[in-house]
């Protein structure tokens, strides 16, 4: 389990194809010093299985569904990923409950300063499958960075960034355009499934609950 707090920026080194899978080798000076062969990651909110770790460097294997159900299908030798290793049993939940688990892939579509701010809107275009668990001032995970929604017109999401976000995480590399690993908020998807095992003939939805912002 991950908190969506980033820890390092790493860096694709590597994009090797090995039969139908993918292996990329990551860059980053503090995250393989933790990892051990086998372990999960989290990378810019994929989780993944570390290998072939290195000093500065580990590698994981990409399946074919991982590579097109993701950002991933954007990577490229050079690029920027998001680093957070799994939350310790005695550690500190900073964010809230990320599993790594990409529900959906959402589009970049402005990443803009705010007028005489230092502070920066994210604005992004979310699937239906992750705009109904989408609420104003929930969490959303975006490239596994844990975020609070600000902002909500239909299906584009606005999220204030503050400059400490920007220079920790891989957002300022990105462009118009580019998709985004997405994680839903887990509760609302078990909410979800309670709602429809419990009674199919409720007159309760799940809309009316996230307008009460469940």
């Amino acid at each position: 389990m991950f908190t969506g707090i980033v820890e390092e920026v790493g860096r694709i080194t590597r994009i090797e194809q090995r039969g139908e899978n993918r292996r990329i080798t990551i860059t980053a000076e503090n995250s393989p010093k933790e990892l051990g062969t086998g372990h999960s990651v989290s990378v810019s909110g994929v989780c993944l299985t570390a290998l072939d770790i290195k000093p500065g460097s580990f590698c994981a294997d990409l399946a074919p569904e991982t590579w097109v159900r993701t950002s991933f299908s954007r990577i490229h030798e050079g690029a920027l990923v998001n680093l957070e290793l799994p939350m310790k049993a005695d550690g500190r939940f900073g964010g809230h409950i990320v599993q790594g688990h990409v529900d959906g892939v959402g589009k970049l579509i402005s990443f803009d300063r705010i007028a005489d701010s230092e502070n920066w809107w994210l604005n992004i275009e979310l699937p239906e499958e992750i705009e109904k668990y989408t609420v104003y001032e929930g969490s959303i995970s975006i490239e596994g960075i844990s975020l609070t929604v600000a902002k909500l017109d239909k299906n584009v999401c606005t999220i204030a960034i503050i400059p400490h976000t920007v220079e920790m995480t891989n957002l300022h590399s990105l462009k118009p355009g580019d998709p985004l690993n997405l994680e839903a908020d887990l509760i609302a998807k078990y909410v979800e499934k309670m709602m429809k095992s419990e009674n199919p003939q409720s007159s309760l939805t799940i809309e009316d609950l996230v307008e009460q912002g469940f």
